[in-house]
């Protein structure tokens, strides 16, 4: 399990060993407003905008089982897409990468109710780096190479987007970021995974529609050669 993410009151927490305060009582801002590339994502959900758990977060919630994730994925309209891998809504990313993709295109992939991304990499020198600590991969999207995915270390302002959305179990929508020198506002989607581990050189993520109930799928592999 990965360290404390957030706390429901005023922390301070390492990052890189940088002492950093984690933003206090934060709450889930509404839409402003809700575009046509969002209703792809409000197409691939099965479940309304925001569905939350509470309205403040808790560090009372027990820990979800190893093999369910919570995955969020983010970026500006014209930029890149991010994904990040949380055990628990209140530990640090497992990992984050940044996709090669934009994220309007990546909407419009997933408006078609299947959408698989493919992560290749090739073993790093020497023994021992695990599958997530790979830092570069080549990436396809449905079956198209769409370039390469690269990891990055959790920044101040990955901790802080994570934080804004830590309440929602699975949702999507656009977080006003003008105030953290972003143009525009951001889009996310957030939903829980189950995480299959095949091998040390393998592993893949699925997203899990509530209740059993059928819905549009989201995989994502990893795969080291």
């Amino acid at each position: 399990m990965g360290k404390s993410f957030v706390d429901s009151r005023k922390v301070t927490s390492s990052v890189n060993g940088k002492s950093m305060l984690v933003p206090s009582e934060k709450r889930i801002p509404k839409p402003k407003k809700v575009s046509s590339l969002l209703r792809a994502f409000f197409h691939l959900l099965p479940h309304p905008l925001f569905s939350c758990r509470g309205s403040e977060p808790s560090l009372d919630n027990h820990p979800q089982p190893g093999n369910c994730v919570i995955g969020t994925l983010y970026g500006q309209r014209k930029g890149h897409v991010f994904l990040a891998i949380q055990d628990d809504p209140k530990c640090f990313p497992l990992f984050i990468l940044e996709l090669a993709t934009p994220t309007s295109s990546l909407v419009k992939e997933m408006a078609s109710g299947l959408v698989r991304i493919a992560l290749e990499c090739e073993k790093s020198p020497g023994e021992g780096k695990l599958l997530l600590q790979e830092s570069t991969w080549s990436m396809f999207c449905n079956g198209r190479k769409t370039g390469y995915a690269t990891r990055r270390d959790c920044t101040e302002i990955d901790r802080h987007i994570l934080t804004l959305v830590q309440a929602v179990s699975m949702g999507a929508g656009v977080l006003p970021m003008a105030n953290e020198g972003f143009e525009g506002e951001l889009m996310y989607m957030r939903a829980r995974f189950e995480r299959v581990i095949a091998s040390a050189d393998s592993e893949s993520f699925y997203m899990m529609n509530p209740d059993g109930s059928e819905g549009p799928e989201l995989s994502i592999f990893l795969m080291r050669a």
